[in-house]
């Protein structure tokens, strides 16, 4: 993938209006997969490319304390339990504060040509709170930013993946991906 982002043009995508790629790892090894793309970045901004790393983590609580509230989140998980307070999460993330419209803000200003984004801590939105597939579906076309997405789970033959390695859950599945999965 190192070569991929430093090479003119780049080359983690097949699709000229859709400059993301996946990085699949496996969700046990997020800590060690921190510093090596903290390392990464590094040896990316020495080979004159500009590396922007976000937090996904961090965009969903950001997202949440604007809305609702953390408090609110707490009182509706123990009113109501896990699965309706996800639901909750994910309509914040998708009506109230939406990530894609968060995530672009955070790029603006960014130069296709030199910059890249690193997109982490994936593992936030899990099991369901928001979909990483409706994620780049809705960042297609808003940037032209070459995005990496740091995506915990397994692979499923060529271009499936699943999301923290979590068995179909109901209603969710593998996606096929239309980028480029590493």
């Amino acid at each position: 993938m190192e070569q991929d982002l430093v090479s003119d043009p780049l080359r983690i995508s097949a699709y000229h209006d859709l400059p993301f790629a996946i990085f699949c790892y496996p969700p046990q090894e997020e800590y060690k997969l921190r510093e090596e793309v903290s390392r990464l970045a590094t040896r990316l901004n020495n080979k004159g490319r500009k590396v922007t790393t976000i937090s996904l983590a961090k965009s969903m609580w950001e997202g949440i304390e604007k809305t609702r509230g953390l408090s609110y989140v707490i009182q509706t998980e123990k009113k109501f339990g896990f699965q309706r307070t996800q639901s909750t999460v994910n309509n914040i993330l998708s009506k109230l504060s939406p990530l894609p419209d968060m995530l672009q803000k955070l790029m603006e200003g960014l130069n296709p040509k030199i910059d890249i984004v690193f997109l982490t801590r994936a593992a936030a939105l899990a099991p369901a709170i928001y979909r990483m597939s409706k994620l780049l579906d809705e960042m297609h076309r808003r940037t032209m930013v070459p995005m990496i997405l740091f995506y915990p789970g397994a692979r499923e033959g060529e271009n499936e993946l699943r999301f923290m390695d979590i068995q179909e859950i109901e209603g969710i599945s593998g996606y096929n991906y239309r980028v480029k999965i590493y």
